[in-house]
């Protein structure tokens, strides 16, 4: 088991997830709800607001699914044991997910902030009221696209780098669309990876496991 997860840590994505979560910790115990979520939601443009529209597509299940597809097209993905992996390092992490924030029922920035008039919230975004606790979509990208960092070959890790980006805008998006706080996020970034890592590693293991029994057959 060792072995599998030395070969399969792709440092170009956990280094700059480490210092997430270092920089997070210390962003959340030191700024107050408020000012982090403002800090991303009051800083807004035009622009910005068409990107983000589109990178927070990046956690829902059915951009997953579709990429999850485009990636079988290459023979290094062409294989049971990726869409094994796929299903289980998104599917898991989205239901725990779910679970959470049912259980916890926490309000969202539009509930909190509704009658101060100053949260930035696109006019034809949807009304999120409820259930903020923890963000689903952030789980979904950094789910998967940790999964993806997992499963790069040797000669292409660096993309661990650009899928962590590619999921921590997908945090921020979140923010930026008065979808979510800053702790919800934060947390979902959390669960998503370490999840997605553990989950990952169990089907590496049993893959490993079955090549092995093959070989001795």
């Amino acid at each position: 088991m060792t072995t599998i997860l030395k070969n399969k840590l792709n440092p170009y994505y956990f280094i700059p997830f480490v210092l997430w979560c270092i920089i997070g910790a210390l962003l959340y115990w030191f700024q107050d709800t408020e000012t982090l979520f403002s800090a991303v939601n009051l800083h807004h443009h035009p622009y910005m607001d068409k990107a983000m529209e589109w990178i927070t597509h990046l956690g829902e299940g059915w951009v997953i699914a579709a990429i999850g597809l485009v990636l079988l097209l290459f023979p290094s993905f062409r294989n049971i044991w990726f869409v094994m992996a796929v299903v289980v390092c998104t599917v898991l992490p989205s239901l725990v997910t779910q679970w959470i924030k049912y259980q916890v029922g926490a309000p969202r920035p539009l509930s909190v902030y509704e009658h101060q008039g100053w949260v930035h919230h696109l006019p034809h975004w949807e009304f999120l009221y409820h259930n903020s606790f923890p963000s689903g979509h952030t789980t979904g990208a950094f789910s998967f696209f940790c999964l993806l960092s997992c499963m790069m070959p040797v000669k292409y890790r660096y993309w661990g780098l650009v899928f962590f980006l590619l999921a921590l805008a997908t945090a921020y998006s979140r923010l930026y669309l008065a979808a979510h706080f800053f702790i919800d996020v934060y947390v979902g970034s959390i669960i998503g990876t370490l999840l997605s890592f553990a989950l990952c590693q169990l089907v590496f293991y049993f893959k490993a496991k079955w090549q092995n029994a093959k070989l001795s057959s």
